[in-house]
C-alpha cells in the first residue's frame, strides 16, 4: 500500500509541514557514506557525509552537502580545499566518530580513528579509502539548513573494498542482485547480459 503525505501545519507552527515525512523518506533510501576532510589556515576538520555525488566528468566535479552548524564549514571556505573519502566497511567506527558518534575510547572528530595520509591539497585523506577526490572549491551554495560545495577534482586515489551504506537508520553493505524475470518475456535480460550472451 502507498501512503501518500499531505502538507499540514507542524506541531507549534513551527517547521516546514513536510520535514517528518521527508528525513523519513529520505532514511528509507541507500546512500554510500564518505568523510569529507580539510585542512590548512582554517584548521584541520572532518565531518561524516552521505550527500554527495558526481556534478561532472569533464571537468571532473563533485558536490557535498554539509549542515550549516557544522565546524567544517568555515575551516573549509578558509582552506578553500577538502578531500572527499568514500568508506568501506572496515570504517564504520570512523563514520560515527566524525558524525559525532564516537566509540567507546575515542573523542567526536577524533583523527586517531583510521590510517590517515595527507592528500596534495594537505587535506587529510584516509589512506584505504575505496576512492578519495582531493578538490579545490569551485562554489558554495546556501539551500534551507545546509550549504551545497561543489569541488573541483585534482587528484583521485582508490583501492579495492567493499562501500559502506547506510539506511534505515543502520549501516550496511551492497547485495548482488539478479534481474527480474517475466515469463511471457523469457529474452528479456539488461543490455549487458545481452551483451554478454553475444560474446
Amino acid at each position: 500500500m502507498t501512503a501518500i503525505v499531505q502538507p499540514s501545519r507542524g506541531a507549534g507552527g513551527l517547521g516546514h509541514p513536510l520535514t517528518g515525512a521527508f528525513v523519513a523518506a529520505m532514511g528509507a533510501m541507500a546512500t554510500g557514506v564518505t568523510v569529507v576532510a580539510t585542512d590548512g589556515a582554517g584548521g584541520r576538520f572532518a565531518q561524516t557525509v552521505s550527500a554527495m555525488c558526481s556534478v561532472s566528468a569533464d571537468p571532473p566535479m563533485i558536490l557535498i552537502c554539509l549542515h550549516g552548524r557544522s565546524p567544517a564549514n568555515e575551516a573549509i571556505v578558509t582552506n578553500g580545499v577538502f578531500c572527499v573519502n568514500v568508506l568501506a566497511t572496515q570504517h564504520d567506527h570512523v563514520a560515527d566518530t566524525f558524525a559525532g558518534r564516537p566509540w567507546q575510547g575515542k573523542e567526536p572528530w577524533d583523527f586517531t580513528c583510521g590510517d590517515w595520509d595527507v592528500a596534495g591539497s594537505g587535506s587529510p585523506r584516509i589512506q584505504d579509502a575505496i576512492a578519495s577526490f582531493d578538490c579545490t572549491v569551485h562554489d558554495v551554495v546556501e539551500a534551507g539548513t545546509h550549504k551545497i560545495y561543489i569541488g573541483e577534482v585534482n587528484k583521485i586515489a582508490s583501492t579495492d573494498g567493499t562501500p559502506l551504506l547506510y539506511a534505515e537508520q543502520r549501516y550496511q553493505r551492497p547485495e548482488t542482485h539478479e534481474p527480474s524475470v517475466f515469463e511471457e518475456f523469457p529474452d528479456a535480460r539488461p543490455s549487458y547480459l545481452r551483451k554478454e550472451k553475444a560474446e
